[in-house]
């Protein structure tokens, strides 16, 4: 059986994210299997609105 979990972050900022995740790999003993990272935009009004996201697989 393969012990596989999942972490996931999101931020309205690049760098927030990064500290997120940066935190997260130096608080947990983990064996990081993969990272996927994703960026939505919207616009609301004259707004534009930022969504950076992150999935950690981990073991």
């Amino acid at each position: 059986m393969i012990d596989l979990k999942v972490k996931i972050f999101d931020e309205e900022d690049e760098m927030d994210l990064e500290n997120d995740i940066n935190e997260f790999l130096e608080k947990e003993e983990v064996e990081v299997v993969d990272i996927k990272f994703q960026v939505g935009v919207s616009v609301f009004g004259e707004e534009q609105i930022f969504c950076f996201s992150a999935m950690i697989l981990y073991r």
